[in-house]
């Protein structure tokens, strides 16, 4: 077997309010609790783990793909809730969507400062 991703814990201020807010923007399950984490499940199978009691957050980057017609979904959902989103995990080109590899993307913060991002082609699939 291949060793694939099975969780990673993402630091937030408030585990709740961080992974409610992916929940609810990708439209993923409701958060579920493990342990000490409070995990949202993604499609594939990997879960992010959050967890307030584990440090200070230090503004990681978490990237999802996404189908077209979702990344229309999202992108309402984040617009709706007023979400400053931007081509580019810098923010230099703010309210942009970027199509990179023939594809779109864009990136926004969480509650707790980490880069989220979705994109609806892996990077390089238009080489």
């Amino acid at each position: 077997m291949t060793a694939q991703l099975n969780h990673t814990i993402v630091r937030a201020h408030d585990k709740w309010e961080s992974a409610r807010h992916l929940a609810d923007l990708l439209a993923l399950p409701e958060p579920t609790v493990y342990g000490p984490f409070v995990v949202v499940q993604t499609g594939n199978g990997v879960s992010l783990d959050y967890a307030d009691d584990h440090g200070t957050p230090d503004g990681q980057h978490y990237a999802f793909i996404v189908t077209e017609a979702e990344f229309d979904e999202i992108h309402a959902r984040i617009r709706d809730r007023n979400i400053p989103i931007s081509a580019d995990p810098l923010g230099k080109e703010p309210g942009v969507i970027n199509t990179r590899d023939g594809g779109r993307g864009l990136y926004w913060k969480d509650p707790a400062g980490h880069d989220m991002e979705i994109i609806t082609q892996p990077y390089g699939a238009g080489d």
